[in-house]
């Protein structure tokens, strides 16, 4: 009995502490929210190294849906994804749930090292599709407001919320785009990554000299987690667009991502300029 009432009481102290640490971690003051990005940019960049050095499988989903919202249309595609110079290269091993042909296998393993020898001449931090815009670019082109301390996954989390700076010097579609953005970005307090975002778009975006644009209600979900205590990396994604096209009823659909089978590999070709480099198959 009197041992288990010191195991009470020690289990009592453990909680008291815990209390006490998340009580204090409450009252600590928020970081500066130009600065928390400004660390968020210089942890990603240091991360880019370890990045090199991680491959994982990712599937898209995408459910296309009639004017009423009922699904029409379903396509699934998967790829193998890894990094070249800090990039995200994706390697599609299948389509609607079946392997690629020879051709296709072929013609995708072309496209792929093309991919790779423009990652390797692209910057870190730096889009090698002048049509894509990274994470860090897109916290340069937001005005952020309304900060505060949460918690997520045990870990606490600093989230505010943003809207696209109408005056912010873009280039690039995708850039532009960004401009049109509203939502919520919650970066891990401890590790200055981002771990969660859900961004809308505020209003009609026009490409093509106005005869596409993705509508005003378009959603986007992004998250993120921490693999082997060493690197973030997306886990899931989830996205509702809705597209319209000059003489086009329109197009609407939901997309679901999801990411997994994290695998650490070395790879020596990595280090050999001009290198293509291909890792090992995730399934």
């Amino acid at each position: 009995m009197l041992k288990k009432h010191r195991l009470l009481f020690a289990n009592g102290i453990i909680v008291l502490a815990v209390a006490r640490a998340c009580a204090q971690t409450a009252q600590a003051p928020l970081p500066d929210v130009p600065t928390l990005m400004k660390q968020v940019e210089e942890h990603q960049h240091k991360m880019d190294q370890v990045r090199e050095n991680y491959t994982y499988h990712e599937t898209v989903i995408t459910h296309e849906l009639d004017k009423q919202g009922n699904v029409k249309k379903i396509e699934s595609e998967e790829d193998n994804v890894f990094f070249v110079n800090s990039h995200e290269i994706h390697s599609r091993v299948k389509k609607d749930g079946k392997e690629l042909s020879a051709s296709d296998q072929k013609k995708e393993q072309e496209r792929v090292q093309k991919d790779v020898e423009k990652a390797s001449k692209t910057p870190p931090g730096q889009s090698p599709d002048k049509d894509d815009v990274t994470v860090t670019r897109l916290l340069q082109i937001l005005k952020v407001s309304n900060p505060r301390r949460e918690q997520m996954d045990n870990r606490s989390v600093i989230a505010f919320d943003f809207t696209g700076d109408p005056h912010a010097k873009t280039h690039g579609m995708a850039e532009d785009a960004s401009k049109k953005l509203g939502g919520t970005i919650w970066i891990d307090e401890s590790d200055r990554e981002v771990r969660r975002m859900i961004a809308h778009f505020n209003d009609n975006f026009h490409i093509g000299f106005g005869l596409f644009s993705v509508g005003k209600g378009s959603t986007f979900v992004f998250d993120q987690k921490l693999v082997n205590n060493e690197l973030w990396l997306p886990t899931d994604a989830q996205a509702h667009v809705i597209a319209h096209a000059i003489g086009v009823i329109g197009w609407r659909g939901d997309l679901a991502v999801t990411d997994n089978d994290y695998k650490k590999f070395h790879a020596d070709a990595a280090e050999q300029p001009g290198a293509a480099v291909m890792p090992p198959p995730t399934h």
